[in-house]
């Protein structure tokens, strides 16, 4: 069993694991712009995606947790994602010493909002907390608390006038409680026995809570944003919104307080939970998200690689925004089992074979985008749930490489039909992945 496990980790591991030493390049080509008219000015998109990721990952022994976490900036010109990871709350009293926190920001109109809360929010929390917190309630009121607090102490910093805000999704670990708290679209999962058993809904400005508050606070809903331009009804930063006079911070037309939910623990049963923010849900349902998760996990892969592959699959289904998730993993996580990990190994093996079928029947070589179009018409069997072949862009891209390496001699190019020598795909560069099935939007 743990010969098939490694085996399997040798080949679904991604160029995210073995470029983490590299920092991503590019030009400042690939900062400028390309805007929707073709004109001169800003562009929203890089011409190719940066795939750069550095996994990482840890466990507290006391409870048997394990996390994993990782981010890539994909197609935005810049990364406003950020994240923290608190397996245990440092400098906690005693009676905290088990508790860990983890958290998902989403910056907009810079990443300011979203590192200050990935710093300073976990301090924020534990001071909230007291020596001795009374649960469920006294720690939902505190993570209320935290959230305002780290908003009153952007304000002080930003300049004046300075736009942009931040979207939080925060998972606070108990012995006895877990404490799911957002604001904003990042959103967060928790699977227990099997099955999808909460999950966040995101704070838009149509949603009748949201939707009273700003217009109580004088504000409009124009084109479902609010004012006609922020997605978001509740968000750290945002201070624009926030100027209504004679009203408390809760009550502005965008709010920085948390929607806090207390869920008792399942020991046996609770699984998992997903934190990510909304590039990571633009592409995939709740659900497929956690059998993907879970399905990745019956193979025996870390949560930090786990996380890793699940960015690269969304990438390839056409997510165009930053992304970031963080896993949480519980004792009653799905083990890795060796029948699926056989079929998985079984799946690679019938995948390399296709894509050498299709390379030897062509009169020409062909294009890695004609094989992953063939592919996709096919009806292929154990396909990852959720993940589909998007979740195998890797392992195919890898095979066409292979080939094309030993057709030619030279691992680096290929000939076309004319029979010059042209650049070859590499199986590392998930932007080629990407736009072989979708390709950029603008």
């Amino acid at each position: 069993m743990a010969a098939l496990v490694r085996q399997l980790q040798r080949l679904l591991r991604g160029p995210c694991t073995e470029e983490a030493d590299r920092e991503p390049g590019g030009s400042e080509e690939g900062e400028r712009a390309v805007p929707a008219d073709g004109g001169p000015g800003p562009r929203r998109l890089l011409a190719a995606p940066r795939c750069f990721q550095r996994p990482h990952g840890g466990a507290s022994s006391s409870r048997g947790l394990r996390f994993g976490a990782s981010s890539a900036q994909g197609w935005r010109a810049r990364m406003e994602d950020a994240h923290c990871t608190c397996p245990s709350l440092a400098g906690s009293p005693p009676g905290l010493g088990d508790w860990a926190f983890f958290a998902v920001f989403d910056g907009h109109g810079g990443a300011r909002a979203a590192r200050f809360g990935a710093r300073h929010l976990p301090g924020l929390v534990l001071e909230e907390l007291g020596p001795e917190p009374r649960e469920p309630e006294g720690v939902r009121d505190a993570l209320r608390r935290a959230f305002l607090r780290a908003d009153e102490r952007l304000r002080a910093l930003w300049p004046r006038g300075d736009p942009g805000g931040s979207t939080a999704v925060a998972l606070l670990v108990s012995p006895r409680f877990l404490y799911l708290a957002h604001c904003g679209d990042s959103r967060a999962v928790l699977s227990r026995a099997g099955a999808v058993a909460f999950s966040t809904e995101d704070h838009r400005p149509l949603r009748p809570r949201e939707r009273e508050r700003i217009h109580d606070a004088g504000g409009t809903i124009r084109r479902r944003r609010v004012e006609g331009s922020l997605a978001v009804s509740r968000a750290l930063g945002d201070f624009a919104y926030k100027e209504a006079p004679g009203r408390p911070p809760e009550l502005q037309l965008v709010s920085a307080e948390p929607e806090v939910t207390a869920l008792a623990r399942q020991q046996d049963h609770d699984e998992f939970v997903l934190l990510a923010s909304d590039g990571v849900w633009d592409t995939m349902s709740v659900a497929d998200l956690a059998g993907l998760v879970a399905s990745r996990l019956r193979l025996g892969l870390t949560p930090e690689l786990l996380c890793a592959q699940l960015l690269d699959t969304c990438l390839c289904k056409g997510s165009l925004d930053n992304m970031t998730c963080i896993v949480v993993c519980f004792p009653g996580a799905p083990r890795p089992c060796e029948e699926a990990i056989r079929r998985e190994l079984a799946l690679n093996a019938a995948l390399d074979s296709r894509v050498a079928e299709l390379c030897a029947s062509a009169q020409e070589p062909p294009s890695l985008s004609s094989v992953f179009r063939t592919l996709a018409s096919e009806n292929i069997q154990d396909l990852p749930p959720g993940g589909g072949l998007h979740c195998k862009a890797i392992t195919i891209a890898e095979a066409y490489t292979r080939l094309c390496q030993a057709a030619e001699g030279n691992p680096q190019t290929r000939r076309d039909g004319a029979g010059k020598l042209t650049s070859t795909p590499l199986a590392s560069d998930m932007g080629a992945c990407q736009q072989l099935f979708s390709g950029p939007r603008g």
